[in-house]
């Protein structure tokens, strides 16, 4: 792949990626450029109004732990995003996700299903609106997150994590608050059904030709001429 830049808000001239092509998913870590999550997925629709993506059991990821070598989840919240941090190599265990982006709002939906294909539930990712380049997309996670069910009852997820990155510098108030507000209109979507909830999403299913996606080398490299729909913070 290329670091040439395309357009962040839809496809960039019409010529977008074609269902089947790999791409990557990262994010930055907070308040720096640096990459620290990266994730190889296969394109299943980008249209002006979707990017729509599979990350398949079994991908080689990379994601960030203690310099320790202690896993991230396993550290005290208290001093979880006070200590030196690295990257390691893993791997997505379990089943799939299927990835939902609208172009230029500040959340991804992810699809979870059980093993067997029955889905489980919905899950809005509050996040910097999808930066977008050659290779994929780059983001920045916000912490607070919200679970939707089949029931479409809702709830909110790691709101400890929010406020402890808050206290540890990673979220500055006027961030937390633009992070707030997101989630607040992420509800109103659930609350009214609107897409992607209603739209049949949970029935897809990957074609069975594809094959898992490759982690490049340089899975870190920075584009400095990435732009985005909205401006980081």
């Amino acid at each position: 792949m290329t670091a040439d830049i395309v357009e962040t808000t839809g496809m960039a001239g019409g010529a977008g990626w074609a269902p089947g092509d790999h791409i990557l998913w990262r994010y930055r870590a907070n308040a720096s450029d640096a990459i620290h999550i990266c994730r190889p997925v296969t394109v299943v629709r980008d249209t002006p109004e979707v990017l729509a993506v599979w990350l398949a059991p079994g991908t080689a990821c990379v994601k960030p732990q203690l310099a320790d070598g202690t896993q991230v989840h396993r550290e005290p919240l208290s001093t979880r995003y006070t200590k030196p941090r690295t990257t390691a190599l893993s791997q997505w265990f379990g089943t799939g996700v299927l990835k939902l982006a609208r172009p230029g709002e500040p959340w991804s939906v992810w699809l979870f299903w059980e093993r067997g294909w029955q889905f489980k539930n919905w899950y809005v990712n509050l996040e910097e609106p999808l930066a977008r380049w050659s290779g994929g997309v780059d983001s920045e996670d916000h912490f607070l997150d919200i679970a939707v069910y089949p029931d479409r009852s809702w709830e909110w997820k790691d709101e400890d994590e929010f406020a402890q990155a808050q206290r540890a510098g990673l979220m500055p108030g006027e961030q937390a608050e633009r992070v707030r507000v997101a989630g607040r209109a992420a509800v109103r979507l659930i609350e009214s059904w609107d897409a992607p909830f209603r739209e049949g999403w949970e029935e897809w299913r990957p074609d069975p030709s594809w094959t898992v996606p490759v982690l490049p080398a340089d899975w870190d490299r920075i584009d400095r001429g990435r732009t985005s729909a909205h401006s980081r913070s």
